[in-house]
Order: C-alpha cells, then sequence, then structure tokens
C-alpha cells in the first residue's frame, strides 16, 4: 500500500515541495514544529531508514544536507535540527526543524497552525536559498 509520501511523490496529494531530483524529494511538514520544518524522502517506499542500501541511505543525507542549508539562509535559527524517527509513517524519512534550543525539536510540542500563503512563502524563500 501506498504511504502518504509516496502519494505526495505521485502527485496524489498536493504539497509544498522545496526539491526533488531522481531519487530523493523534500517538502513542507504539513504539521510543522518551526516554520520551516521540512521533510526529506527517498522516493523508493521503505519503511525503515536502516533498511535502505548503503547508495540510497548516503544520498539521502547529502540530498538533506543541501536542503538544510537553504532552510539556514531562509529561516533565523542557530541551527537546524535533524531528526528520524520513523514510525508515524511507514516510508523513511527524515525531519529537518530550524532551532534555537534543545527543546524545539520535541515532537509532543504543539504544531504550529501555517496559512496556505505562509507555507508557500517558506516553500518559496528556502527555494530561492537553493544552490
Amino acid at each position: 500500500m501506498d504511504s502518504i509520501f509516496t502519494k505526495i511523490i505521485n502527485r496524489e496529494i498536493p504539497a509544498h515541495i522545496i526539491a526533488e531530483n531522481e531519487h530523493y524529494i523534500a517538502f513542507l511538514d504539513v504539521f510543522p514544529l518551526a516554520k520551516g520544518h521540512t521533510l526529506v524522502v527517498p522516493k523508493q517506499q521503505t519503511d525503515y531508514i536502516f533498511d535502505l542500501d548503503d547508495t540510497l541511505l548516503a544520498g539521502l543525507h547529502l540530498f538533506s544536507k543541501k536542503i538544510a542549508k537553504a532552510i539556514e539562509k531562509s529561516i533565523q535559527c542557530k541551527r537546524i535540527g535533524i531528526a528520524v524517527i520513523g514510525l508515524e509513517v511507514p516510508h523513511t524519512h527524515i525531519h529537518l526543524v530550524p532551532i534555537n534550543e534543545v527543546h524545539d525539536i520535541d515532537f509532543s510540542k504543539p504544531k504550529l497552525k501555517l496559512s496556505e500563503e505562509e507555507f508557500q512563502q517558506i516553500a518559496n524563500e528556502i527555494q530561492a536559498n537553493l544552490t
């Protein structure tokens, strides 16, 4: 069964896509911990990150680095926190979250509620900072 991320990849569900290539896609989390919270996903649906082959796993991290650098240029923060939890959606994904304090990446915190316009503005800013 296709995950929600596969449906985004296949354009069956809309998303604010930041970037993609043949193997990976990055899009804004619809339930963000912070403005700019982005998910980076391999296009190959694999439930558990450590079940990815070595090349795909390494590429996922390199693609995430590119996205994180663009987020840093777009959103004022000290760092881009990274988290892989792997329980909520059966499709490997990395969370990139702009943070200033360690508790900023606490997934039990209430999520932001952003308008469609805010999501689009954030996506545009991050895309403009991709190098």
